[in-house]
């Protein structure tokens, strides 16, 4: 499926809940958060439909996020429903982990191919003052659980900000003696996340240089994104780097994001898009849906505006609204 600029769009991101068990500093505020109702929200029955229609016009990766995608109960049984699509070759997760050691069978079971973990510390006291939750361990215990699937493709997020700074070598050495990718995420200038300072990839790179020698090209793990993926002598994984905001790479974007509400984003940057849910819940058909999807998706803007000032018609949702 193509856009305008005549990028291929095959990547799908699905969030679905809005909904977490811990309360990140650039995510969602401390308290006072309005959870949507459950009669809010798409189904499991309307997010498998409309994963065929995506499917239909060439989308063949599925991303599950939230809030905490785990939050919701029997995902696993989503997950089974999207491996049945056909065209759908991929299905990740991303997770904070903290519930991932109890259902991680299941969604193996289910199809699942590969989990990533939200991780911005190894630090207890640093890693509940970023949460707002003391919940290190569990978040640990499942990274380990998923490091013992042969096959699993996992990989560790973590969002490097003047918080953590003394953490990101200790993150990254996670990767030294394992099949593990560690990815620095730069924060984006999006709901809470306008108030917290960046470290920029050229900082982060620097510092694990010092710890670890040169680094090293290395190729990127099975469903790669737009990372950008270093090893260091000695290391058995990989270092990536997503930098949307001070690297970007919306020239070759091939993805799009739907809420829990059903809106179909396809730029994170602005509100525009199209409510899917709205079009399901006034009975269209598949064909009415593929034909919004396909129009909506040609529309998609030529780039986010992160590094100018805001302008009219950006979006003013945090980030657990959207879909992480």
């Amino acid at each position: 499926m193509l856009d305008q600029f005549q990028r291929e769009i095959h990547y799908l991101r699905i969030s679905v809940t809005d909904r977490c068990n811990l309360r990140c500093v650039y995510c969602m505020p401390e308290s006072g958060v309005e959870c949507l109702p459950h009669s809010a929200i798409l189904t499991y029955e309307q997010i498998a439909r409309l994963v065929e229609q995506f499917a239909a016009l060439g989308v063949t990766h599925i991303r599950l996020t939230g809030g905490e995608p785990l939050v919701r109960p029997q995902l696993h049984k989503l997950v089974a429903a999207i491996r049945a699509v056909p065209g759908i070759q991929r299905i990740t997760l991303t997770t904070n982990g903290i519930l991932l050691s109890q259902q991680l069978p299941q969604l193996l079971e289910a199809g699942i191919d590969g989990v990533n973990i939200s991780l911005d510390t190894l630090d207890r006291q640093q890693f509940a003052a970023i949460t707002r939750r003391d919940l290190l361990l569990e978040t640990l215990s499942g990274l380990e659980v998923a490091l013992g699937v042969p096959g699993l493709t996992v990989k560790v997020n973590c969002v490097p900000t003047e918080a953590n700074r003394d953490q990101l070598v200790p993150l990254a050495a996670l990767a030294k003696d394992r099949d593990l990718s560690v990815r620095f995420i730069e924060m984006m200038p999006i709901g809470l996340g306008r108030n917290l300072g960046r470290l920029t990839q050229e900082e982060v790179l620097a510092q694990l240089t010092d710890a670890f020698g040169a680094p090293l090209d290395c190729p990127p793990p099975p469903g790669a994104g737009p990372s950008t993926y270093r090893t260091f002598p000695g290391f058995t994984g990989r270092v990536g780097f997503i930098s949307a905001v001070s690297h970007q790479f919306c020239h070759n974007c091939n993805r799009v994001r739907l809420t829990a509400t059903g809106y179909l984003k396809t730029c994170l940057q602005y509100e525009t898009g199209r409510d899917l849910k709205a079009l399901l819940d006034g009975g269209a058909s598949d064909d009415e849906l593929r034909r919004v999807i396909a129009e909506t998706i040609r529309q998609k803007p030529a780039s986010h505006h992160f590094s100018t000032a805001a302008q009219s018609g950006d979006e003013a949702m945090n980030m657990h609204q959207i879909g992480g």
